[in-house]
C-alpha cells in the first residue's frame, strides 16, 4: 500500500525530527556531528528552506524551518536523509537501516508555540542529561542565537527571542507544556 503524501504547506514553520532505527546510536563521535552539520549546510543550500533551530542528540535529530514551497521539506529531507545513511555506512562499514523510518513533522501553530518548541529543541540535551547547560552542547542551534557560534546556519527567528534566552531555555518547561510537546511527536498530532 503506497504511503500517504505529507501536507506540508509553505511559508509555515515545521518541527522535524528523525531517530536512529531502534533508538541506536547515530552520531558516536565529534566529527558525525561535524558530517551532519555539513550536509545539513548543504542541503539548505540547495532547497528553499530557512532554518531557525536545530539539535543533533547522540540518537535522534530535531530541526525547526519554513519551506519558500510546499515540496521543499520533501527534497531536502530526502537528501538530507539519504546522503547521511550512504556516508556512515561507508563510515562505519555497516549496511541496513540507519533510521527509523520517514521523517515525522509537525506544524507550528503559532509564535507561542514556536517560541516552546525552540526552547524544547535547545534544551534536549539538559533535559537529557549531556550538558548542564544548553549553551555547552555544540550541536544545537542555541550558541548560534547567543551569537556564541564561529559560523551560523540558522536564519533569523521570525520572531523576536526573549531577552536571557540562555536562562530561558535552561529553565525546565512546565509539565503540561513539556506534555503536550511529547504528544504531539507521539501521536503525531497537532500541539
Amino acid at each position: 500500500m503506497p504511503r500517504t503524501a505529507r501536507s506540508i504547506v509553505s511559508q509555515e514553520i515545521y518541527h522535524v525530527l528523525n531517530r536512529g532505527n531502534g533508538r541506536t546510536t547515530i552520531f558516536h563521535q565529534d566529527a558525525d556531528y561535524v558530517q551532519f552539520l555539513h550536509l545539513l549546510r548543504r542541503a539548505k543550500s540547495d532547497w528553499p528552506i530557512s532554518l531557525f533551530g536545530y539539535c543533533l542528540m547522540p540518537n535522534h535529530f530535531h530541526l525547526i524551518l519554513r519551506p519558500d514551497n510546499s515540496d521543499a521539506v520533501g527534497c531536502f529531507m530526502h537528501w538530507l536523509l539519504t546522503t547521511h545513511v550512504r556516508r556512515h555506512h561507508q563510515h562505519l562499514r555497516t549496511s541496513g537501516r540507519v533510521w527509523q523510518g520517514r521523517y515525522k513533522s509537525f506544524q507550528i501553530e503559532g509564535d507561542a508555540h514556536l517560541l516552546m518548541v525552540m526552547r524544547y529543541v535547545e534544551r534536549n540535551p539538559v533535559r537529557a542529561g549531556l550538558a548542564t547547560s544548553a549553551k555547552r552542547w555544540r550541536w544545537s542551534s542555541h550558541r548560534e542565537h547567543l551569537g556564541l557560534a564561529i559560523s551560523s546556519l540558522v536564519d533569523p527567528a521570525p520572531i523576536e527571542l526573549p531577552r536571557g534566552w540562555a536562562e530561558y531555555v535552561d529553565q525546565p518547561l512546565r509539565e503540561g507544556d513539556l506534555d503536550r510537546i511529547r504528544r504531539s511527536i507521539r501521536r503525531q498530532y497537532p500541539y
